[in-house]
């Protein structure tokens, strides 16, 4: 693969950058941005991010040492091109498979991934964090943090720039990567006078020396007096004002796409002062017309077609549970008026573009901020409406504090859809939503929910929104299971379903591993094992009446889920089993105590030992000394 590229295939790393000549670093980013389709075409992957920033990649190579210096991405999915210019480009083509590296950066993969993120605005803090250990270890380095504008939503960024401002670092840089023109769409001729002009060390070194005459001869009322004309007429041309309040001296806007411009502001600013804010503006998905005509698909994507850009799906596969939640919700919005819908810049993914499409007064995207999501949802249900606030699990983790002390001590109606519950496959540890049972579990009246089917889900989710309670629903990433469903039912809240009779052994099982309990029992039956299949499908609060007649008549209990067992279903059950103190023997499938890694879900399933011929073997170990043999 890597020998039609001329200029990639000779060189090893990025110290060869300085090496090549003008020309040959053009030729070297247009081939990095075909090697980046080129992979993520095949394995899937975060393509629109890490396809803008490939020049700004090189010109920060060509400009620090990442051995001495800390370049912290936010997130993790701009750095594709990171990747393959410090020591990676081979194995860039396992990217996002079993085994293969990490979609992200990951502290353990490489020397140069100086901190590790999936979830976003985390880069400003760490790479301050950073400034500071250096300053008190008295050790030389820059730290940078490159964060995009989406990910200047969250509080955390704007957290991290307030204290950046109050510590006033030296060597410390953001860039801020605005690859939707939201801050600035100017950029052109006098925005890259006007740089030159700042980033100067002429005059830097006469704006230092003039502040410091200022400041001896009128005090600091008249630095500060100085310091508000200069925001003023520096304001007149460029978007930086906030940041020079909070501290920065501010750099921008500039082409993010022309290499030699932004090298040369790199060294510029390494020769100023304090905190500094570089503000460059890029096209996500730069250089794949795809990806540049219809961003939002190519933020993250499936395999697809290299020609064409279009997904490669499976044909005839049922809809995602993503998709039958929104289509869902918006049947209900259509009857019931109070019916709204949130999300944490997750429209799209959570299947809730057919509600803002049908509904635009009652959709609310509040950007990335999970936290102030679960607060406005509580302020909603305050005043009467019905809100729906979708997360994927991985992302609630953020919201924790407001769902306890917003929602649920204030006893208010919201319902939490928790879509991407379980493992998520390729994207890995950071985004595995294997948490949100064991959390919510220790939340007072709280509801928690997992609906087997398509069909359930629905009627789960008019149960909840009819219900008046705290609800969570949770439910996983992929097609989702069951016949086309419609209509809806309410469901008894607390209430599950023996979905097959069966003697001596219970298997109780949440959502998706309802299927997987079926399977195993067709299985065991091999054995002269008949157990009986329970739909657990409220893991909060237990069905105690159901669960009483089972423990009494079974005494081998397995609980299957796509959780952690530390504190999920199965300890649920374990507790119940010890606080009534019954005598029954209790097996538990879930997610073992440890973080899982990237691959597809069955590869992680069979690692962990959740598929159904696995799951065989350790109940026929558990079950042994009683009398069944191989039937037929």
């Amino acid at each position: 693969m890597l020998s039609k590229y001329k200029v990639l295939n000779k060189i090893n790393d990025y110290k060869d950058l300085k090496n090549l000549s003008d020309e040959e670093i053009k030729s070297l980013i247009e081939e990095i941005r075909d090697y980046i389709i080129e992979v993520t075409s095949r394995n899937g992957g975060h393509i629109g991010p890490s396809l803008g920033v490939v020049e700004l990649t090189v010109a920060l190579l060509k400009v620090f040492n990442p051995e001495m210096d800390r370049i912290v991405w936010d997130i993790g999915h701009q750095a594709y091109s990171w990747k393959i210019l410090t020591g990676r480009k081979e194995q860039f083509k396992t990217l996002r498979q079993y085994k293969g590296i990490s979609g992200f950066l990951k502290r353990t993969e490489s020397p140069y991934d100086h901190f590790g993120a999936g979830h976003s605005s985390t880069s400003i803090s760490a790479a301050l964090g950073m400034r500071m250990a250096k300053d008190l270890k008295k050790e030389e380095g820059w730290s940078i943090a490159v964060i995009g504008d989406g990910a200047m939503t969250a509080g955390q960024a704007f957290e991290g720039l307030n204290n950046a401002g109050w510590l006033d670092p030296s060597k410390f840089i953001v860039i801020l990567n605005d690859n939707q023109m939201s801050i600035s769409p100017n950029v052109g001729a006098i925005y890259t006078y006007f740089n030159r002009i700042i980033t100067n060390e002429v005059f830097q070194k006469s704006r230092q020396k003039l502040k410091d005459v200022i400041k001896k001869v009128f005090g600091e009322q008249g630095a500060k007096v100085a310091r508000k004309f200069e925001e003023y007429i520096k304001g007149l041309f460029a978007p930086g004002v906030i940041f020079e309040e909070l501290g920065f001296t501010y750099v921008g806007p500039v082409d993010g796409h022309n290499v030699f411009e932004l090298e040369k502001t790199l060294e510029n600013i390494k020769k100023m002062r304090g905190p500094i804010i570089l503000h460059i503006l890029t096209q996500k998905g730069k250089g794949y017309k795809p990806a540049e005509e219809n961003p939002t698909p190519f933020h993250g994507i499936s395999p697809f077609d290299k020609i064409t850009g279009t997904p490669i799906k499976k044909v005839g596969a049922p809809p995602s549970w993503s998709k039958v939640f929104g289509k869902a919700l918006t049947e209900i919005a259509e009857k019931d008026e109070k019916v709204v819908a949130i999300t944490p810049a997750m429209k799209e993914g959570s299947g809730l573009t057919e509600f803002a499409d049908r509904f635009p007064d009652r959709f609310f995207d509040v950007g990335i901020a999970e936290q102030h999501a679960a607060t406005f949802a509580a302020g909603l249900a305050a005043e009467g409406m019905k809100p729906v606030l979708s997360y994927y699990s991985t992302f609630l983790q953020r919201g924790y504090d407001q769902v306890i002390h917003d929602i649920a001590l204030q006893h208010l109606p919201v319902v939490i859809a928790i879509d991407r519950a379980g493992l998520v496959g390729e994207d890995g540890p950071t985004h595995h939503g294997v948490y949100d049972i064991a959390f919510l579990r220790a939340i007072p009246d709280i509801v928690i929910s997992a609906p087997k089917d398509q069909q359930e889900l629905r009627n789960l989710l008019y149960t909840a929104i009819n219900s008046g309670k705290t609800f969570a629903i949770r439910y996983p990433r992929g097609s989702a299971i069951g016949e086309k469903a419609e209509g809806f039912e309410e469901i008894p809240i607390g209430s599950w379903e023996v979905l097959d009779e069966g003697k001596d052994i219970a298997i109780l099982a949440v959502g998706k591993y309802v299927e997987k309990a079926k399977e195993t029992k067709n299985q065991l039956k091999k054995y002269g094992i008949n157990p009986t299949i329970v739909n657990a499908r409220f893991i909060r609060p237990l069905d105690k009446k159901l669960l009483n007649e089972i423990l009494s008549a079974h005494h081998f209990v397995i609980t299957m889920e796509d959780g952690t067992v530390n504190g999920g279903f199965g300890s649920a059950i374990a507790e119940y089993i010890l606080d009534n103190r019954y005598s029954n023997e209790l097996l538990r499938f879930g997610i073992p105590d440890r973080f899982v890694q990237h691959g597809k879900i069955d590869k992680l399933e069979e690692e962990l030992g959740l598929l159904p011929s696995q799951m065989v073997v350790k109940i026929m170990d558990f079950i042994k000394g009683e009398n069944y043999k191989v039937v037929g």
